[in-house]
This record gives structure tokens, C-alpha cells and sequence, in this order.
């Protein structure tokens, strides 16, 4: 017997075939609530994004995204007793913004941008400077933290730092971008053929990568 929520997903699904993308013209004719059709809508748009870039060359693509490495440790919990976790903020805190490196000397304008549609990226001011500076850029999906595999070299990075233990911010810096193979950076990229691929055989439900 077929489920509600797979029923919902089938409607939404024949009506996305036929060209009605709009959530508020689906919700009229099916009276499905707004919440499961942008939910569905948003999966239907990430297939569909993951099919047109399957079998794309990531090799010249400049991925980007930013996080925050500090000195010491990188999660840190003080808990006290009936009330909430007490999440110390060091002052020596380095934060990295994986951005435009002199790419041009090693590709010219044979590459691409990649950013996660961030209100930084997507101010005029923001906009400006990539329309001047970018040859191309990415019709990246929003909030698909798992597609983009900066994520998964933060954590790598993040337990380097821990391990090396840094004792100020110049130590802090270096271990940063030390140590980290070639060969984990090429797996990385190449990495995007099986994400887009996974995307696709999950209906475009979060993956684990």
C-alpha cells in the first residue's frame, strides 16, 4: 500500500514532469501542504542539477568556503550542572576563507567558480567583483553542504591542527595547509561524479560524505 508521503512525492513529481514548478499553483491543485512541496521541489531541482553536471570535468573548478580553526582545540564544551552547555570562544581564533589563490597563472581563464550562494557571495558588491574577475560560475544548489568537498577537507584539516597542537597563532597558520597529500585533494574532486551520483539514486535526499 503506498504511503501518503510517497503519494505526495509521485503528484508533485507528475506535475514537475509537466512543466509546474510553481509550489503555489501545485498546492492549489493537489491541496498537498506548501512545506512537503518545497521540501520535494527542492530535492526534484537537486537530481535535476546532479544529472546535468554527472559527468562534468571538476578538474579546473575553484571550490570555495569558509570556516574557523582556533588554537588548542576545535570543539570545546564546558557543561554545568542543569543548565546548558557553556561553549567557550577563544580570542586567538584564525578564520580561513578558501577564496580565489592565483589560480589565473595556472589556468588563465580556462576554470570555474563554485560558491554556495551565501548573502556574501550574492551581494551587488559581491556580484560585481565575480562577474569581473570569474570566467564562469556554477549553478551551485543552496544548503548542500554535502555536495561540496571542501567540507570533508575542513575535517581533515581540522584534525591535523588538533594533532600538531599549535602553540600560537604563526604555528596555527602553518599546520593549516601542511601536510595535506596531493593525492587527498585529487580524490576530492574526483569525488564529484560519485556525489552527484548518490544524489540521484537517493531522490535527491541528503548523502553521507
Amino acid at each position: 500500500m503506498i504511503t501518503e508521503h510517497e503519494a505526495n512525492r509521485q503528484a508533485i513529481q507528475q506535475l514537475w514532469n509537466q512543466g509546474i514548478q510553481d509550489a503555489m499553483e501545485i498546492h492549489n491543485r493537489t491541496n498537498i501542504p506548501l512545506s512537503t512541496i518545497y521540501d520535494n521541489l527542492k530535492k526534484l531541482k537537486l537530481i535535476e542539477w546532479a544529472k546535468k553536471h554527472l559527468n562534468d570535468d571538476w578538474n579546473n573548478t575553484l571550490f570555495s568556503d569558509e570556516t574557523a580553526f582556533q588554537l588548542f582545540r576545535n570543539t570545546l564544551e564546558r557543561w554545568y550542572k542543569g543548565q546548558r552547555p557553556i561553549r567557550p570562544m577563544p580570542k586567538d581564533r584564525v578564520k580561513i576563507l578558501a577564496e580565489l589563490p592565483e589560480i589565473e597563472d595556472l589556468l588563465g581563464n580556462d576554470w570555474q567558480f563554485q560558491h554556495d550562494n551565501d548573502p556574501k557571495h550574492t551581494s551587488r558588491l559581491a556580484k560585481n567583483f565575480i562577474h569581473d574577475n570569474m570566467p564562469e560560475v556554477i549553478d551551485w544548489p543552496s544548503n548542500s553542504p554535502d555536495l561540496n568537498p571542501i567540507e570533508n577537507l575542513w575535517g581533515i584539516v581540522k584534525n591535523n591542527v588538533e594533532q600538531k597542537m599549535p602553540k600560537n597563532l604563526r604555528d596555527l597558520r602553518q599546520f593549516m595547509v601542511k601536510d595535506i597529500p596531493q593525492s587527498i585533494l585529487i580524490g576530492l574532486v574526483n569525488s564529484m561524479k560519485r556525489r552527484c551520483e548518490l544524489i540521484i539514486e537517493s531522490n535527491g535526499d541528503r548523502i553521507s560524505y
